[in-house]
């Protein structure tokens, strides 16, 4: 028995003692068939097997997600039977429903991303695919099918006829696949029992599934997710955010920086004390960014700890902390005090959620720490005023801010399509009022002979983007920031921040897009989109 079945067979051993009931180690055990008791439809839906039957016995295996009703559903269907629960794992079940419902020789067609024309034969043929596979390859293959596609996440919703299936890749929302709601069923049951969450529960869960699957095919498909569920009107949706990410790719050089940019990172890198803030909604890189600057700080001189919710990726040589989601106000800030009396020289906290582990963040970058942290906020100096609201008038709150950064995501133009042209006058009195905010410090585009690009087409791409890149805004404290900090809550608005801010040197997040998107890497409208 494999080190990871050795794993998975102690867990539920554990949790059949908590539980109260028997456990069965089926990869010890001779595997009997009795095709008589539950049809193959039935042993899915309720996930339970018979192990051990006879005229006057029935052992039931049974897995840690099969509910009470379907228990008591089959005391009162078995009455002439003795009836016994036992637990066995869920690669067990798995293997049993394998010997009952042997896989049949399927085509695993890859999903593409096609265009509007194409996309209702896709659907059909997607939807057709998933509806003759098992449940274990259902997540299987929409996963590598993801990953092929560098998808973000998969979207699985509950509608009043079937469930949709959406990717998104580059931020945009693609649908793939119509699931029936029998075979969704299976699917989410198959989710939940790798997830470690309930599919009767009547409120949002999380978890995370990190393991191998082979497909019907052979091929081995390794999934790493985190698992947001949410009870909808229709059912449960699920949403699967991916994790494929390799170490290499966390790198300062792969950020998009421009040298200013990096300079001030750099700079930061080199004396690594205060707080650095990265900020900005869901799905706008803030993870990644964070990483990349850990990465870069991580030498054998330093200790790093972090603590996330949940641990997205490993980072040898990092201490890295799980905390669980619904650890917060006082629990959370008391772990921070704890890591920080652990003498690191980094800490990095997934998010600022709460008063107190925003102070507790700020003490630790006032005593010779560096703290990192993501904040959700719309723009850098709107994350300082909120800060501000959530700490209040604190002489040391200004002092202890090395650097906020706001960032969002855009759809990066393919080149091979993209297509140019010259905008109208409309288009070009909007973005001079943009550039004529730039610090001098910049140089400005002449806006006369201005040339825009939209994307193009082809069979290969039929959308006209390739990727992703950010658009952000770096809020360094500088001196007249600081003095408005230390002034009155009422001086230090958002708007008054803003025009000091932007009077000593800040590009903010519009302006940067406008010059990426008059710079060809993407296009006015995305710009606009996020940061409009």
């Amino acid at each position: 028995m494999g080190g990871e079945r050795q794993k998975e067979e102690l867990s539920t051993e554990r949790r059949a003692a908590l539980l109260g009931f028997k456990y069965v180690d089926t990869s010890k055990v001779q595997k009997q068939l009795y095709k008589t008791i539950l049809s193959v439809p039935e042993l899915y839906s309720d996930r339970v097997v018979p192990l051990v039957a006879d005229e006057h016995y029935i052992n039931f295996g049974i897995t840690t997600t099969t509910s009470q009703q379907t228990l008591n559903g089959l005391r009162q269907r078995f009455t002439d039977q003795r009836l016994e629960f036992s637990i066995i794992s869920d690669s067990g079940w798995q293997e049993y429903m394998h010997l009952y419902d042997p896989p049949k020789k399927i085509e695993y067609q890859d999903i593409d991303i096609a265009s509007v024309d194409d996309a209702k034969k896709r659907l059909e043929q997607v939807s057709a695919t998933l509806e003759k596979v098992r449940p274990d390859d259902m997540l299987a293959y929409l996963v590598q099918q993801a990953y092929q596609l560098k998808a973000s996440d998969i979207h699985l919703e509950n509608q009043r006829d079937d469930v949709r299936v959406r990717f998104r890749v580059d931020g945009v929302l693609h649908p793939v696949a119509n699931l029936s709601r029998e075979k969704y069923r299976h699917l989410v049951s198959s989710i939940a029992s790798s997830a470690n969450v309930s599919t009767d529960a009547r409120d949002a869960q999380s978890g995370h599934i990190s393991r191998g699957f082979t497909l019907a095919t052979g091929e081995q498909v390794t999934v790493n997710l985190r698992v947001e569920t949410v009870p909808a009107v229709y059912g449960m949706d699920v949403v699967m955010r991916l994790f494929n990410l390799k170490l290499e790719y966390f790198q300062l050089d792969n950020l998009g920086l421009d040298s200013a940019e990096a300079a001030v990172v750099q700079d930061i890198i080199a004396h690594p004390t205060g707080m650095v803030m990265v900020v900005g909604p869901t799905g706008s890189g803030k993870t990644t960014t964070l990483y990349s600057i850990i990465n870069t700080l991580n030498k054998p001189e330093r200790k790093i700890i972090t603590l996330e919710d949940p641990v997205e990726y490993n980072l040898p040589g990092v201490v890295q902390i799980p905390v669980e989601g619904q650890l917060e106000g006082q629990g959370f800030a008391e772990k921070l005090r704890a890591v920080l009396r652990l003498d690191p020289d980094v800490v990095m906290v997934g998010e600022i959620r709460d008063p107190d582990t925003a102070k507790t963040a700020l003490q630790g970058a006032l005593t010779g720490h560096l703290v990192l942290s993501t904040f959700h906020a719309a723009s850098a100096v709107a994350a300082l005023t909120r800060l501000q609201d959530m700490v209040g008038a604190n002489p040391l709150f200004a002092s202890a801010i090395r650097l906020i950064m706001a960032q969002r995501l855009v759809r990066r133009l393919d080149d091979a399509t993209k297509q140019a042209y010259q905008p109208d006058q409309a288009l070009k009195d909007k973005l001079k009022e943009v550039i004529d905010s730039l610090p001098a410090s910049i140089e400005r585009p002449n806006l006369d002979s201005l040339t825009l690009y939209k994307p193009g087409s082809s069979a290969a791409n039929p959308f006209g983007f390739t990727g992703q890149l950010a658009i952000r805004e770096q809020l360094v404290m500088t001196p007249g920031v600081q003095a408005l900090l230390g002034g009155s809550l009422n001086e230090a608005n958002t708007d008054s921040l803003q025009a000091q801010a932007v009077s000593e040197g800040l590009k903010t997040m519009l302006a940067d897009g406008v010059l990426k998107a008059i710079a060809g890497l993407t296009t006015i409208e995305e710009v606009y989109r996020v940061a409009g």
